[in-house]
């Protein structure tokens, strides 16, 4: 049986962590996301923040590389981006 520490990371904190957020293509969606980044982090970096629509413009992927404090840094804006429905998925 193994022994399993769900506090464990294979990073070392502080670290640059890309955010990937998906959703609809919408203002809502760019504004919802950026609002969580920016509650969660202090100061972004230039070129922090790409990105990239899909073939038919419908969905859009923002790809947010922030410096990672801590696991539980992570675990709190995965928890907000996740809790809206403007979120189809994050990586």
């Amino acid at each position: 049986m193994s022994d399993l520490h769900t506090d464990e990371t294979i990073f070392e904190f502080p670290c640059p962590f890309p955010i990937k957020a998906m959703g609809k293509n919408t203002p809502e969606f760019e504004s919802f996301v950026m609002g969580v980044i920016n509650k969660h982090v202090a100061d972004l970096g230039e070129g922090a923040v790409s990105s990239k629509p899909s073939k038919g413009d419908k969905w859009i992927s923002l790809t947010i590389t922030i410096t990672a404090q801590s696991k539980a840094h992570l675990d709190a804006i995965y928890l907000e981006l996740n809790g809206s429905d403007l979120v189809v998925m994050t990586l």
